[in-house]
């Protein structure tokens, strides 16, 4: 104000445009520092964008010109920058919920807590607790905020369900980077005793061999049973599209899909694998399942002769992205079941366990689309808190401990998240 009265311009610029100003700039965030937390400075890389297309739209500019010919970050202090807000949340409250399965209760308590420490006042997670089938409309109407529990690509397919204003889900939630990427290693175990005997190589051969499947028929329908998953997960639709497609031309016809509560039916499982019987379930990781049943030891995991594509044989809503990837084939013969013919392949994505989010809460709080994809837990770290969980009394206070105490050895890991995302 004092230089627009000095310089006499025909700028008219008063107290209260200035306090408008101000307000504006704090409450619109268009200024800030740059990833080194120093305000003024000039990124070379983005001079030098700005260079590339100049020259690709042919205007005239000198030969060779290049980000040293016409910026310098030399007369910049480097010691002044805003200060950063390590608590940007304080004042906004998040309902968060939660997977129905035990494996996602730390990681969605982690991420509740690192939320808190940048100032959000979070609901419990355990308050709004769901599987995928209903997580994802529910979200969409505005029920709650996020979960941490999202597994793609498979999750996906709930994207497509429709809402009663004829929107989709899609309109409403999306999926954050960050968490687990390429970490939701998933398929069927089968006895090891029983493979071993018998041969088995692939999901395939059971299902040709009235012995083999035979073996797996508990309630007599002539039909072998694989232990899946609940109705309202995911996995359970993925695995009946698998059992339709087979290895692309002959279907698993001999083979359905038991449909229980998981810890039920991995109780059962063990049970059989102890005894040294037949039986097949679905499972995944980072989960203590795979502690109590260690493939080449007690179990192998069963190769499948072809990927499920995009083809959707039983016409699921969505089931197109239930299409899985050759992704994981890297288990030796110790783990995983092979021959000369048909090497490791487990028929499943390794999935990217993510945050979602309601797009409109994002939107509201910017800062969040910057931290959500910092948030990333050591895989190693969750895996073992889940056997700590699994040997614990199940309570919701143990679960809460665990991640407080990962909050706690973690600390440091925490703040520059929030730091990063913050300046």
């Amino acid at each position: 104000m004092d230089a627009v009265t000095q310089f006499k311009g025909f700028c008219a610029y008063n107290e209260k445009q200035a306090a408008w100003s101000a307000q504006a700039q704090r409450d619109l965030d268009p200024v800030g520092n740059g990833d080194d937390g120093i305000v003024e400075d000039m990124d070379p890389d983005r001079v030098q964008t700005v260079i590339d297309k100049i020259v690709f739209a042919g205007l005239d500019i000198p030969a060779g010109l290049s980000v040293e010919d016409i910026m310098t970050n030399e007369f910049i202090n480097t010691s002044i920058g805003f200060p950063i807000n390590l608590t940007p949340g304080t004042g906004v409250s998040l309902t968060m919920g939660r997977a129905n399965w035990a494996s996602g209760y730390i990681q969605a308590e982690i991420v509740k807590q690192v939320l808190e420490t940048a100032g959000y006042s979070v609901s419990s997670p355990a308050d709004i607790e769901l599987g995928p089938s209903n997580t994802y409309s529910t979200m969409a109407k505005g029920t709650f905020d996020l979960w941490a529990n999202s597994w793609y690509p498979g999750h996906f397919s709930w994207y497509e369900n429709e809402l009663t204003d004829d929107s989709l889900v899609a309109d409403h939630v999306e999926p954050m980077d960050g968490l687990f990427q390429d970490s939701g290693v998933q398929g069927f175990l089968i006895t090891k005793s029983w493979a071993d005997e018998a041969g088995i190589v692939t999901m395939d051969q059971i299902n040709r061999d009235p012995a083999l499947y035979g073996a797996l028929d508990a309630d007599g329908d002539g039909k072998g049973e694989i232990l899946g998953c609940p109705e309202d997960w995911t996995c359970d639709d993925i695995i009946e599209n698998q059992i339709a497609f087979g290895n692309g031309t002959e279907p698993w016809d001999n083979l359905v899909e038991t449909k229980a509560g998981y810890d039920a039916m991995f109780a059962d499982f063990v049970n059989k694998v102890r005894s040294g019987e037949p039986a097949i379930i679905y499972t995944w990781t980072p989960a203590s399942y795979v502690v109590e049943m260690v493939p080449g030891v007690d179990v192998y995991w069963l190769s499948v002769e072809a990927v499920l594509d995009d083809s959707n044989p039983l016409g699921l809503e969505g089931g197109a992205s239930h299409q899985q990837e050759q992704d994981f084939t890297g288990l030796g013969p110790d783990q995983c079941t092979q021959s000369a013919d048909w090497p490791c392949q487990l028929g499943w994505s390794a999935a990217d366990i993510q945050v979602s989010a309601r797009t409109a809460m994002l939107d509201a709080n910017p800062f969040l689309r910057r931290l959500f994809p910092n948030i990333r837990p050591s895989i190693l770290d969750i895996s073992i808190l889940q056997v700590d969980q699994t040997n614990g009394d199940g309570s919701e206070a143990h679960v809460v401990e665990l991640a407080t105490g990962w909050m706690t050895a973690n600390a440091d890991l925490v703040a520059s998240w929030i730091a990063d995302a913050a300046g």
